[in-house]
């Protein structure tokens, strides 16, 4: 991010993962099944593509597994941009 000269504020969320509440206020109207991570290791054992989790249940999985929530997800105002895509940062960023 640095190189497209935007300013950012990281969180490791291995090291302080998010709350129910943050994850809650995250995803607000958004579909949550788009922040769920399909390459985690979770993922695929739960068969989450074959059998999504409900809401609740999802925010509570990712919650206690900060892996399972698809990275980076980048805020500015009122938009968010989940995963890695170049191409979106520098339409995003501008």
């Amino acid at each position: 991010m640095l190189e497209l000269g935007a300013e950012i504020e990281s969180r490791d969320l291995d090291k302080t993962p998010l709350s129910v509440e943050e994850i809650e206020a995250l995803i607000g109207d958004r579909d949550y099944k788009l922040f769920l991570n399909t390459r985690n290791e979770l993922y695929r054992e739960k068969k989450m593509a074959e059998k999504p989790p409900s809401r609740r249940d999802a925010i509570a999985l990712m919650s206690k597994n900060p892996n399972l929530i698809k990275r980076p997800i980048l805020l500015r105002g009122g938009q968010l941009l989940l995963g890695f895509d170049e191409a979106a940062y520098r339409k995003f960023l501008k």
